[in-house]
């Protein structure tokens, strides 16, 4: 179910990181300026494994990365030729720093650390699998089948990135992932490409791979190109190569919630600026949905781009219309539902003069209990506007994600059990409109397929056992 916290929107799982230097130097502090940019993709816990020539150090704890990385922790860490780096936001296993990643494994090789972005849909039979050949497992994620499986290969292999390749086989859903072996560093996307990734390269050499490319402006480094999916890129001193077997090998399914929430809107994904897509997602939101009112405003912060495009399609004038306090952060406990409801109260702000007596067209990202809304729209209400026309950059949510993302129950969505115009009336507007699937698939220019399953329920792989707290409680009752 989603997780009892204050934002009820979606939560992606997590985001990756990794540098590769050809000479020794402080890869930490890179890494944690890579990982400070992703940090909207998990606030939950951090890490980072430093790799000095086959030496790996690792540091992880529940929390953001400015609280798990202290300057004391990362001098602690030092220099080194590759680091992995991880935010997490749990959505397979509890979120708990036994769950932290990068996960470090060592074997008869030598040693491997390995950071995920994604969720498996196989990992409930992979698991049984392992269990049965005697794997001991320490997590609940499904992260450590991915490491155990890769190990396993490596075994029977001649290079990490051959055993790499034949895990692929082995492994179905979303999988973003970088690995850090003695030597080398690897970049992984799965072949339908539901998460991203992409690689850069500083101005001294160094190469880089990061879940977004917010996170290489953060160090420098230069936009190189996205991984495609199914790809392996392999960096070593021997330099940078590429192994494409498995890409083509099935139909491109990025996850379209990556355009309308999850990535930071100066990150551009496949190709495509992720605030152009939710500014024409705005667009196609007043051609599909267009109604009478006197300004547009958007809810801070993923609405703001689609406000603003919703504006320019209806000539209806935009407007600031909330302060957003920015010191709102994960250590606010809103542990009761009426708690939770009225933290939106310190959240969010209408401003009066802005609202009063005006039609308002509300534009966010996304319903999906809502709960929140609920509360935003009733502090317009009371701070004088007139009418409230709620429009939604994305498809209703009707199925659960299983594939990185926090819905995996369809009982939470509000969409799953009323219509339009019944959700309209329990959240307290004059009108509701959603973003169809067609102009969903749109906003990011022609890409191409992409995933909607939690907008359809038609999932581009098979979904195997969907139990995905059994492993959790195992652990907890052992």
């Amino acid at each position: 179910m989603i997780k009892d916290r204050q934002d009820e929107h979606p939560h992606e799982e997590c985001g990756v990181f990794g540098i590769f230097a050809e000479k020794k130097t402080d890869v930490a502090m890179l890494a944690y300026y890579g990982l400070f940019a992703l940090q909207h993709r998990g606030q939950e816990s951090a890490g980072m494994v430093v790799n000095d020539d086959g030496v790996f150090t690792a540091h992880k704890d529940e929390g953001l990365v400015n609280e798990v990385f202290t300057h004391e922790k990362l001098k602690q860490l030092g220099e080194g030729n590759i680091v992995v780096g991880h935010v997490r936001y749990a959505t397979t296993g509890a979120d708990c720093v036994r769950n932290a990643q990068p996960l470090v494994i060592n074997h008869h090789k030598g040693r491997m650390a390995l950071a995920h972005n994604g969720n498996l849909t196989n990992s409930y039979e992979l698991r049984e699998e392992l269990e049965r050949n005697g794997s001991i497992f320490h997590t609940t994620t499904d992260s450590e089948a991915i490491a155990y499986i890769i190990v396993q290969e490596r075994l029977k292999s001649a290079s990490i990135e051959e055993a790499v390749y034949r895990a692929m086989g082995r492994l179905e859903g979303a999988y973003s992932l970088v690995i850090s072996s003695p030597s080398k560093l690897i970049a992984v996307r799965d072949p339908h490409g539901f998460r991203p990734l992409c690689m850069g390269e500083t101005a001294d050499g160094n190469i880089c791979f990061a879940s977004e490319s917010c996170a290489l402006d953060a160090i420098n480094a230069r936009f190189v190109r996205d991984i495609i999916p199914g790809e392996i890129v392999v960096v070593s001193t021997e330099g940078v190569r590429s192994d494409t077997r498995r890409s083509g090998s099935a139909p491109k399914s990025l996850c379209a919630f990556e355009f309308v929430y999850f990535a930071r809107p100066d990150s551009v994904i496949d190709g495509v600026p992720v605030n152009t897509a939710r500014r024409r997602a705005g667009e196609f939101l007043a051609k599909e949905h267009p109604v009478e009112a006197d300004i547009v405003i958007g809810v801070p912060d993923s609405g703001l781009d689609a406000a603003l495009g919703y504006s320019k399609a209806s000539g209806i004038d935009y407007a600031v219309g909330f302060t957003k306090n920015r010191y709102v952060g994960r250590t606010f406990i809103s542990p009761t539902q009426e708690q939770r409801e009225e933290g939106v109260n310190i959240k969010l702000n209408p401003i009066r003069n802005v609202v009063e007596g005006k039609r308002i067209v509300l534009v966010d990202d996304s319903i999906v209990r809502g709960t929140t809304c609920r509360g935003i729209i009733e502090m317009l209400k009371k701070a004088g506007a007139k009418e409230i026309h709620m429009r939604i950059s994305a498809p209703p949510f009707i199925a659960p994600c299983y594939y990185g993302t926090d819905i995996d129950s369809s009982g939470d969505l509000i969409a799953n059990h009323h219509s339009v115009e019944q959700i309209a009336d329990i959240i307290g507007v004059d009108s509701l409109g959603y973003l169809s699937i067609d102009n969903l698939i749109r906003i990011a220019g022609g890409y191409g397929d992409m995933c909607t399953a939690c907008f359809s329920g038609k999932y581009p792989t098979p979904i195997g056992n969907t139990k995905k707290n059994r492993f959790e409680t195992r652990i907890s009752e052992s």
